[in-house]
């Protein structure tokens, strides 16, 4: 990514209340290096298989899927969180096991992996020599250069790229840029984008700087703290969010995006979820680590 000073925040009035994502202010960054993509399951099973890393999920036994995505037995379904009843406590559902006991990624080590807490992506990062992206670093680096645009390419959800993209590239379900829900939200995926769940992390259409699938597909941890005021208090050059908080700042949205009830899948949206948090829609990608960062750690 360029050194770039650009404005961060929701210029378009499509803030969702309380999640902070105004007022708009200018950033100042230095260059940084980002992950072309989210981090993947063979990704992260070289992590785990060289250090013998368990994550969270695994140590706790059950992570949240959602209702559809569900492969277990009956009694492994552990409850239903009374305010996002498409979500299920499922015993066994981790990294290796999306959707439960009866799924596994044997065929998916080109799609994100999930199922993983900030505490998790910070040791893969630890391990990796890496770090995450502060929030400013993510929203830069999936803006692509268009000042003020919703989404990487622009402000239509359907539109075409202009940028030139690698002959990799997949575009399942044209008209649609991005891994999100179609159809009636929870119970109807009309499948118009190709998915149900994850996306292999090099589908559609890279942005202008060359970064697949920050919006759509899943979520992505940020080193930061979440604040929703911290705007109006953010430094000028390289903002690193609140000195504490008690939760971690998530971006980009996922599968499960619609805009009956989530229009999260934006450069400038924002969410936000305790360290130690894993479900089946959250993931992450990398940044270089810098001589004076010591706050990404696990735990920290």
């Amino acid at each position: 990514m360029p050194a770039q000073s650009f404005r961060m925040g929701d210029a378009n009035g499509d803030e969702n209340r309380g999640d902070g994502e105004t007022p708009v202010h200018e950033v100042r960054l230095e260059r940084f290096s980002i992950d072309a993509t989210s981090v993947t399951n063979d990704d992260f099973a070289g992590f785990t298989d060289a250090t013998g890393y368990r994550t969270e999920a695994e140590v706790w036994g059950f992570s949240a899927v959602f209702h559809l995505a569900v492969a277990a037995p009956m009694q492994d379904l552990l409850g239903t969180p009374p305010d996002t009843p498409w979500w299920r406590g499922v015993k066994g559902a981790d990294w290796r096991h999306p959707g439960g006991r009866n799924s596994g990624i044997h065929d998916l080590g080109d799609h994100p992996v999930v199922h993983v807490s900030w505490n998790d992506a910070a040791a893969y990062c630890a391990w990796a020599g890496r770090s995450l992206p502060t929030e400013a670093q993510w929203e830069a680096a999936s803006r692509g250069g268009l000042d003020g645009a919703r989404f990487p390419w622009g402000d239509d959800p359907h539109a075409d790229l202009t940028v030139a993209a690698p002959t990799t590239q997949t575009r399942p379900g044209e008209p649609w840029m991005m891994n999100i829900w179609q159809g009636t939200f929870p119970i109807d995926n009309a499948l118009e984008d190709g998915f149900l769940t994850t996306a292999p992390v090099r589908s559609f259409t890279p942005n202008a700087y060359g970064l697949w699938q920050t919006i759509g597909n899943v979520w992505e941890w940020c080193a930061d703290w979440w604040h929703p005021g911290y705007y109006r208090a953010s430094a000028f050059v390289d903002p690193r969010g609140p000195v504490q908080g008690q939760v971690r700042v998530m971006r980009g949205g996922s599968y499960l995006c619609h805009m009956s009830y989530c229009n999260r899948y934006r450069n400038s949206a924002r969410s936000s979820n305790t360290p130690d948090s894993s479900m089946g829609n959250g993931g992450f990608r990398t940044v270089e680590t810098r001589a004076d960062d010591d706050s990404l750690q696990p735990g920290v």
